[in-house]
């Protein structure tokens, strides 16, 4: 890619890897947050499929059954107040060198039924230092009795609360 808009280089990366087939029932959307660090930084975090504690607000808690691969699960716990307290979820795929991390939820006591979600990041420059461009997006089953706008609302909620936590840590000098 010649092009070094930010805004296009954006619209790129979210045509490459970002768009979730959907049936009627189901909804999707596309996140992103500028995080003022290097990508390798900002990687190391988000790739700890083992621990999304480090950054995923309402996480409790993770157990990993097996280590950090494709196929291998992980139980999460929630924090009390919100509608649930476990989800269980697969690690589909985790690339090192391209930074993308895939997972979809197989279960648990909670509304996301179908859940899928996929990070990527992306180095850029802010201000004449590296920077990094997380993108996630995500696709589910809309809850009976809700409408895709309100799925949409209450996904998108978690995964800003996610990107500002992550943007904190990874912002703070090492």
């Amino acid at each position: 890619m010649t092009n070094t808009d930010p805004a296009l280089l954006e619209g790129e990366y979210i045509a490459q890897r970002h768009h979730h087939e959907t049936l009627e029932h189901q909804a999707s959307s596309v996140l992103s947050k500028r995080i003022r660090a290097p990508v390798d930084v900002v990687w190391s975090t988000v790739r700890k499929f083992d621990e999304p504690q480090n950054y995923k607000t309402f996480v409790k808690s993770c157990i990993m059954h097996g280590d950090v691969r494709p196929g291998n699960i992980r139980e999460v716990c929630v924090i009390s107040g919100l509608p649930a307290t476990t989800s269980l979820e697969m690690l589909e795929m985790l690339d090192d060198e391209q930074h993308i991390m895939c997972y979809r939820v197989l279960g648990g006591d909670h509304r996301l039924r179908n859940y899928k979600s996929v990070v990527t990041l992306h180095p850029e420059t802010m201000n004449g230092k590296p920077g990094t461009l997380v993108i996630e997006s995500f696709s589910v089953d809309v809850p009976d009795g809700n409408t895709k706008d309100d799925a949409k609302f209450f996904v998108e909620a978690l995964i800003k609360c996610n990107l500002k936590t992550l943007a904190d840590i990874c912002e703070k000098p090492q």
